[in-house]
């Protein structure tokens, strides 16, 4: 069995959900491209931009059965940088990015920008010129608890999203995010059981009665602060800094969006905009210039229907494995995947340097991956093998390492 080395520029997926695009590169380079495939077509568009912190980020990449089995050995590997000498250049890159994204709107579409205060006062001016004042609907503050805490002034435990509308008639459904009421509460209102046998609690103001039913749903403010920020130990961690909690953005996607809507990230990151649009029914247009981040976001639609438009890179790893043919369907699978010397700082043997696996067949310059699988904590270990139906095309096997670096390999039964 043999592997060659091969390059792709589109990965097809199958799956469940209505499907999505997700694309490597820098939007400002692409805006042309996105504005004609997709102008008018986007309901939501939710950015979460660099915030000028002045950091270096990183993805804490586990590695291997035993990194996702005891947390270790894990890679370092640099996600993005929020320095910016000027913050002027950064300003003048969200305002592309809300031009870019006024553009994808659809007339009843909704934007939310995430910010914190170190932009939040220029970034509304700018958003107001992009937009107009007139569009401008909710500064929601999240509000959350996390570690640390500063003697030099109050600490600050809270992230903006600016909310703008692109018309009037834009659609808004409160009734989508509503929340049960807190069971233990104390106030001066009157409680009483109804003739249907519903508790609530009433208040007689002007001569009226005003009842609250316990089994109402009470609707969100615009200070959301029972959206909790992720733990250090949280299931949904993906390891890449800044990544924000699936409910969050449920919480968007479900106010702003019906099912098979179009929501738009073009800050992906680590994907959870994508992911939770997937999840929700919803199809999904997500953006990165990482490289890495898009190997992230990836992993994480596994399973869904989508397409990758990014090529794979070059690279020569030692990739060892074989194949076998049944009564219509082929198996493969890999022994040992070596890194390039020099590239990982650490040594990895066997198959602990692979992260995802995917087989299918090459048909043009798109692979179609059949198999999928990826490591996790409920599942560290690779399957021993992936199995596909035997169709037309070129077999082909396409890894994504530790390092993030997507590579397709082709397969020949040479006999061996």
């Amino acid at each position: 069995m043999r592997f060659f080395p091969a390059a792709c520029l589109t990965e097809t997926f199958f799956g469940k959900g209505p499907g999505g695009t997700l694309m490597l590169g820098d939007f400002r380079q692409r805006a042309e491209e996105l504005v004609h495939r997709f102008e008018g077509t986007v309901q939501t568009v939710y950015l979460d931009p660099p915030f000028n912190t002045g950091k270096e980020f990183v993805l804490r990449q586990r590695c291997g059965e035993a990194g996702w089995r005891d947390g270790k050995p894990v890679l370092q590997l640099p996600a993005y940088s929020d320095a910016w000498t000027d913050e002027a250049q950064l300003i003048e890159m969200l305002e592309a990015a809300a031009v870019t994204s006024r553009a994808l709107l659809k007339k009843d579409g909704s934007f939310f920008m995430h910010i914190d205060s170190r932009l939040h006062a220029r970034v509304r001016l700018m958003l107001d010129k992009v937009f107009g004042e007139k569009a401008f609907v909710n500064e929601i503050i999240w509000a959350y608890k996390s570690g640390g805490r500063s003697e030099q002034h109050f600490s600050r435990k809270h992230d903006i999203i600016l909310f703008y509308r692109k018309s009037p008639r834009a659609y808004f459904n409160i009734a989508a995010v509503g929340v049960p009421r807190a069971q233990a509460r104390s106030n001066h209102m009157r409680r009483a059981v109804d003739d249907m046998g519903r508790p609530y609690r009433a208040i007689i103001s002007q001569g009226k009665e005003y009842r609250y039913y316990d089994d109402d749903l009470v609707y969100p403010g615009d200070v959301w602060d029972d959206v909790s920020h992720l733990q250090q130990k949280d299931p949904q961690r993906t390891g890449y800094d800044t990544q924000k909690p699936a409910r969050l953005l449920e919480r968007i996607i479900a106010c702003s969006t019906r099912p098979g809507d179009l929501v738009c990230d073009l800050f992906s990151g680590s994907g959870t905009a994508p992911a939770v649009a997937a999840q929700m029914d919803r199809r999904f247009l997500a953006l990165d210039a990482s490289a890495l981040a898009i190997a992230v976001t990836r992993k994480r639609l596994l399973g869904d229907a989508f397409r990758l438009e990014a090529p794979t890179q070059t690279g020569e790893p030692v990739l060892k494995g074989g194949m076998r043919k049944g009564i219509g369907f082929l198996e493969a699978w890999v022994d040992e995947y070596g890194l390039e010397a020099g590239l990982c700082p650490l040594s990895l043997a066997g198959d602990s340097a692979l992260d995802q696996l995917s087989l299918g067949y090459v048909r043009g310059s798109v692979f179609y991956a059949y198999a999928n699988a990826a490591r996790s904590k409920l599942s560290p270990a690779l399957p021993q093998a992936l199995e596909v139906p035997m169709l037309d095309g070129q077999l082909a096997m396409l890894t994504v390492d530790v390092l993030g670096r997507r590579m397709l390999h082709l397969l020949e039964d040479d006999g061996t």
